[in-house]
């Protein structure tokens, strides 16, 4: 054995039998990667790229419909590669990813605009398998969703702090919104693979974790099957409750510098990392109670209700700015919270504790790839709504009346998946019960 699988081998030995030192090596180094994957998706959408159109649509929303469009593909195919993903593979497939997003930027900072738009799609076409990766080093863990809290803050506050990062860089050295991407790329490569070693010494969950959450291993089309034969009418539940969230967040986060400029006209560039961090910050603290919660079952049940919850301060936050009764950083903010917690909810820990409850045969990373698949199509249709039949309504305006709807329909949604899933969980009780009894 060399000297770097002795290193890799003690670390990883060290972290099996010490669980304190693993759930902070696992956070960081979960939290770590996918903060540097943020840079080579979404630092680009800072940039205004004014004066240059395709027809009479704004070239920005090209290269973002662009973008959206290969990172909703990759979640379609993630839904196979990520369910069927075996152990050893995974460090292997997450470097080609990133690495094969670092070239497409690179050649979209190379090409002449309007012509580069392509690459954006083939940027994001890698990009939205990364999590499914990262997260798999995670799941089926006893503190599997204090782990995940590394994966959840990234897609709150990560994109804020980018942005502000984006813009200082650019105003030292007055590099173009064309060079910009790749070059955040190159600062962030060399940290992403350190952070991809720590996640490579993550040894697998324990067998008392494997029984208390369900081992977790790569599923087959059979499996796939029934699972959808099963829980079907619930998952489709979840899944559009998804796809309103993931539309409303990734609408807000790609054109957070045009709706920051409607709402509060000369905003510091600072406000995106101040308001994303404030976010952050109450949303791991309320995801980080679930961790005290041992039964499946309760946790489930409070997971829902949270959901709901989220849905009527999404709604009365967003009438409350309307009506002036709140500034618009509280309103960004009351937004983002109503939002971002039940999207991370349905993320690291909804299906983690419903596949516990139900003894599903399944892992995390095909539920989760589903939601994402059909969000990512939801983050489509809105932008293609904007430009061919909204074209004049102002980004602040279209976001407040996706808000709205997204609270109503999700609320109905949030309780519909409740009501599905509470009755599975009797039906399974009451079959329980009576094979006790019969032994």
């Amino acid at each position: 054995m060399n000297l770097p699988s002795m290193a890799k081998a003690k670390v990883s030995r060290y972290l099996k039998h010490h669980e304190g030192p693993l759930v902070v090596w696992s956070i960081l180094a979960a939290f770590g990667a996918y903060f540097c994957t943020y840079a080579f998706r979404k630092p680009y959408t800072t940039g205004t790229f004014s004066g240059v159109e395709i027809g009479e649509i704004e070239y920005k929303t090209i290269i973002i419909i662009a973008q959206v469009i290969g990172y909703m593909l990759s979640k379609f195919i993630g839904v196979k590669v990520i369910s069927e993903l075996k152990a050893k593979k995974r460090i292997t497939l997450i470097l080609f990813l990133i690495l094969t997003a670092q070239m497409s930027l690179i050649l979209f900072g190379l090409v002449p605009a309007p012509y580069n738009f392509i690459f954006m799609f083939f940027n994001g076409l890698p990009l939205g398998m990364v999590w499914g990766v990262i997260f798999s080093f995670l799941e089926g863990r006893r503190f599997t969703e204090l782990l995940g809290m590394g994966l959840s803050v990234n897609m709150i506050m990560t994109s804020g702090i980018l942005k502000t990062i984006y813009k200082y860089i650019q105003v030292q050295y007055h590099f173009t919104d064309f060079q910009m991407p790749f070059i955040l790329g190159f600062l962030f490569l060399p940290l992403f693979l350190f952070f991809v070693w720590m996640l490579s010494q993550i040894p697998k969950p324990s067998k008392a974790e494997r029984a208390d959450r369900m081992a977790r291993k790569p599923m087959s089309e059979r499996q796939k099957k029934v699972v959808w034969w099963r829980f079907g009418p619930g998952l489709i539940f979840v899944i559009l409750l998804y796809a309103f969230l993931t539309t409303l967040r990734d609408f807000r986060d790609n054109f957070a510098v045009e709706i920051w400029e409607r709402i509060e006209p000369g905003l510091d560039p600072a406000i995106f990392a101040r308001t994303e961090s404030s976010i952050a910050l109450i949303v791991m603290i309320l995801i980080a109670f679930l961790v005290t919660i041992q039964r499946n079952q309760k946790a489930y049940l409070l997971i829902s209700l949270t959901m709901l919850i989220s849905m009527i301060a999404l709604f009365f936050s967003t009438k409350a700015y309307t009506d002036h009764r709140i500034s618009a950083t509280a309103w960004m903010i009351g937004l983002g919270i109503s939002f971002y917690l039940p999207y991370l909810l349905v993320q690291i820990a909804f299906f983690e504790r419903l596949i516990a409850v139900l003894k599903i045969k399944a892992n995390a990373g095909f539920f989760v790839y589903l939601c994402d698949s059909i969000g990512y199509l939801g983050s489509v249709c809105l932008l293609l709504y904007k430009e061919l039949m909204g074209k004049e309504m102002a980004y602040d305006q279209l976001l407040i009346k996706s808000a709205v709807a997204t609270a109503i329909l999700g609320f109905v949604l949030a309780g519909a998946q409740l009501l599905f899933f509470s009755s599975r969980m009797k039906k399974q009780s009451a079959t329980s019960s009576l094979i006790q009894l019969a032994d």
